[in-house]
């Protein structure tokens, strides 16, 4: 699902669709805190053996090998809005 997602996106992007290139979301000041408890708790999730460690690490090879930094920015951004607006 994340790679047709991804794929769906570059092939916008590469076509022109998006035209949103030049919107920089990396650095700057943050809009969300991180809790460091909870980034930790995160990161031993991720690089467990079991608990979806193994798919989170798949997920992000792919995200990292096909989008840009700034790309990542804003699907970091999206994802905790949409986790917010979730709970």
């Amino acid at each position: 699902m994340v790679a047709e997602a991804v794929s769906a996106h570059n092939s916008k992007r590469d076509s022109g669709i998006l035209g949103m290139e030049n919107i920089n979301v990396v650095g700057g000041e943050s809009v969300y805190c991180i809790n460091e408890n909870q980034l930790k708790k995160a990161y031993e999730l991720a690089t467990s053996s079991a608990g979806g460690g193994a798919k989170i690490k798949e997920y992000l090879a792919l995200l990292e090998k096909d989008l840009n930094r700034n790309e990542r920015a804003a699907l970091a951004f999206v994802l905790i809005d949409h986790l917010l607006k979730s709970a």
